[in-house]
């Protein structure tokens, strides 16, 4: 009789250890299923998050991260990946100044592209500017520098790039405050992308304007890169304000800026170098032969002989301080005109072409591709990690 009293006990009255087990599991049984339902709703509310819309209504190739994605919250980016910092040597007051990344590269935006061009053109800018600085960071290269402790200058021979304190002064008080905020809102749209090729950030070259075509590199510089071939660029001919200015030079000036000492230069005689299509010599008179020798991919001239000696386009160029070294050559009344076509090195990005390809509906994305050949997109703090 003990033991079956002893046994009714036991089962009406468990001990309390095996009742708060079993009421431990329920709620762990009724929250699985309602996490289950909530995943599609959360998938359906993410999903359009992930396809940014290009203008056209055609999607955003998804190899660019947030090349043209909207705006995120400052704060919230921030916290995300911190950013490297920038030293710039300030070439007027000599002096370093230090900033974040992207506030250095809303500065070198609004030093190099006019704030009244198109956001998608401001955009590109602002990956090219990255990328450019990027780069130098990850090499640490701090050649052109002229002092120890800054990464780059504010001058063309890196990037130009406008101070914090004169972007504050003479842009947000000074009455360029809506040409800031759009500079701004490019860099913040954009924030964090650069240019690779092969997994490195390029050398993402860009110059003010082309005649109609952009350079390989090769035709510039000494060694070929292969994302920087030459593209046709017919926007520039559309848009761009002065894109043929003339030159012109008495027969001295020539001689002395070119070291031609004793040399009489032809009394008539034209080399037109933008028409040409293959080599040709052009005729002269006194004796003196002005022959272009050959062009480059871009149109340019790659070599030409005056005098009997040859020289580069970009040596003509650079001598007599021309624009571009697509030009044409020509006698007026005693002295020599010489007419460019475009300002610039012609080597990557266009900057008046991407206006143009802004103007006609094309995105950031689709104007870098266009520029850079075969490049993709990453972000700068996947490239800091490696």
């Amino acid at each position: 009789m003990k033991d079956y009293r002893y046994l009714l006990r036991r089962i009406l009255n468990p001990p309390r250890r095996t009742v708060r087990a079993r009421r431990a599991k329920p709620p762990l049984r009724r929250l699985a299923p309602a996490a289950w339902l909530a995943a599609p709703l959360l998938a359906a509310l993410l999903l359009p998050l992930a396809v940014v819309p290009l203008r056209g209504g055609q999607p955003a190739p998804p190899a660019v991260p947030q090349a043209t994605a909207s705006p995120a919250p400052p704060g919230a980016a921030a916290e995300e990946a911190p950013q490297p910092q920038v030293s710039v040597y300030l070439s007027h007051s000599g002096q370093i100044e230090t900033l974040p990344l992207e506030d250095y590269v809303s500065g070198v935006v609004a030093a190099e592209m006019p704030a009244d061009f198109e956001l998608e053109a401001l955009k590109a800018q602002a990956v090219a500017a990255r990328t450019f600085i990027v780069r130098r960071l990850l090499a640490g290269d701090r050649s052109g520098v002229p002092v120890p402790g800054a990464d780059v200058t504010d001058t063309v021979s890196h990037q130009a790039y406008v101070s914090g304190d004169v972007l504050e002064r003479e842009w947000a008080h000074g009455g360029k405050s809506a040409g800031l905020a759009k500079v701004r809102r490019a860099v913040l749209e954009t924030r964090g992308v650069v240019m690779t090729y092969q997994g490195q950030p390029i050398t993402a070259s860009f110059f003010a304007s082309s005649g109609g075509y952009t350079e390989n590199s090769e035709d510039y510089w000494s060694s070929a890169v292969p994302y920087l071939r030459s593209v046709a660029s017919p926007w520039d001919q559309q848009i761009t304000p002065n894109l043929a200015v003339t030159y012109t030079f008495s027969n001295s000036e020539l001689i002395e800026k070119l070291g031609l000492a004793d040399i009489i230069l032809p009394a008539s005689g034209d080399v037109a170098a933008s028409s040409l299509a293959k080599p040709v010599t052009s005729s002269t008179s006194s004796g003196l032969p002005v022959e272009v020798l050959s062009l480059t991919a871009g149109h340019r001239v790659k070599e030409i002989s005056i005098g009997g000696t040859v020289f580069t386009g970009r040596e003509v160029r650079e001598k007599l301080g021309l624009r571009s070294s697509q030009f044409t050559w020509k006698r007026q009344g005693g002295k020599v005109q010489i007419t460019t076509y475009g300002n610039g090195h012609g080597v990557g990005m266009s900057q008046w072409g991407a206006n143009g390809m802004a103007k006609g509906g094309s995105t950031a994305t689709q104007i870098l591709k266009h520029y850079y050949s075969g490049i993709s997109f990453n972000q700068v703090s996947t490239l800091l990690k490696k």
